[in-house]
């Protein structure tokens, strides 16, 4: 009997353990970055400050605000600040980062929420996703996809690490440079999925003060 009772403890600490991790994993305790981010202008503070990025599955790592770096494979140092580099001739701010990596590597969810917009542009992003967060505050963009991820659709959920598109070039990107535009947008209630008020995710990802 003492046997049967202690293996039934191994059995409990193992699921307990098991459970904590796959919560973490895909943040549905709280639906969202698992630390305090806050913005103001184009300042972004995360609280810890200095929380360093933290792997949690093979190929996915998350930064310092909660969210994945949303293409797999790729280690914070290895982002660059491009959200307030010029774009056309000068004429517009890219206000996203661009994540370069091999054309056809996974694109995963930053954060979770739903697909409320998948959006072709030639002349722009191309194959492109919107995922707006539970909350409505928040949406993800994700652009230049060569392909979406099978079966993604609008109006599907999406948890943090959830497979979304593969790295492309498609509308103005270049084929020499295959990259995933990444951009979040704070949005304001009644907001469309192409509006918002654009922040710069590379703090967020990256646990670095913005480039000047």
């Amino acid at each position: 009997m003492a046997t049967l009772f202690n293996r039934l403890g191994w059995i409990v600490v193992v699921v307990v353990l098991v459970s904590a991790f796959w919560i973490f994993y895909f943040g549905i305790t709280g639906g969202g970055p698992s630390r305090e981010v806050t913005t103001s202008g184009d300042k972004v503070t995360v609280d810890p400050k200095g929380a360093p990025a933290v792997t949690v599955a093979e190929g996915v790592t998350v930064g310092p605000a909660g969210l994945a770096i949303p293409v797999t494979s790729i280690r914070p140092a290895a982002l660059v600040d491009t959200f307030t580099q010029a774009r056309a001739g000068g004429a517009r701010i890219h206000d996203a980062i661009d994540i370069m990596a091999a054309e056809g590597t996974p694109v995963i969810a930053a954060a979770p929420g739903t697909v409320e917009k998948l959006f072709f542009s030639n002349g722009g992003g191309g194959t492109s996703v919107y995922v707006r967060s539970a909350d409505g505050r928040w949406t993800y963009y994700y652009a230049h996809l060569s392909a979406y991820a099978p079966g993604l659709h609008e109006g599907q959920q999406v948890l943090r690490g959830a497979p979304v598109g593969y790295v492309g070039h498609t509308g103005n990107a270049s084929p020499d440079g295959p990259h995933l535009h990444f951009a979040i947008n704070r949005m304001n209630p009644g907001e469309k999925w192409y509006q918002g008020a654009p922040i710069n995710p590379y703090p967020l990802l990256a646990g670095k003060p913005v480039s000047r």
